[in-house]
């Protein structure tokens, strides 16, 4: 398990912030250094209103990329991802949580990353009513018209 961002943490996605999804132009293009796949184990995914939740499952595994910042962009991008998820620390309404989890580059290395995951509520209600994304990689879910 290897920083090589200067003690920052990178950052794990899994959704609409992937590489040709929808907010990864606006959020991340000039301000990483590097986006790599990855996976994450002991999480699922489960469809949301235009974009997915990942949820604490110890059986699970989901597909992503491991995007490290820029230092001169880290707390720029930390601040933006934040607001973009609606996560304020602390706060009893967030949709997400923002916590450390290890994440699995391609060739099998791990590195600690932040990872924004369901919130408590959020995940509650996703077990009992919500839809898993098959194989936990949002680019592989069935589309609705």
């Amino acid at each position: 398990m290897s920083d090589l961002n200067g003690g920052r943490l990178p950052f794990f996605v899994y959704g609409t912030l992937r590489p040709g999804e929808h907010h990864h132009d606006a959020f991340l293009r000039g301000r990483t250094r590097s986006e790599q796949p990855a996976g994450m184990r002991g999480i699922v995914l489960y469809d949301g209103p235009g974009y997915p939740y990942a949820v604490e499952e110890p059986a699970g595994v989901v597909r992503g990329e491991l995007v490290m910042a820029l230092p001169e962009a880290y707390g720029e991008l930390l601040g933006a991802l934040d607001r973009l998820e609606e996560y304020v620390p602390g706060d009893p309404r967030n949709l997400y949580e923002r916590v450390v989890r290890e994440a699995t580059r391609a060739d099998g290395t791990g590195a600690r990353a932040w990872v924004y995951l369901a919130a408590p509520a959020v995940a509650a209600r996703l077990r009992t009513r919500g839809r898993l994304v098959p194989g936990g990689d949002w680019r592989g879910r069935p589309r609705t018209p």
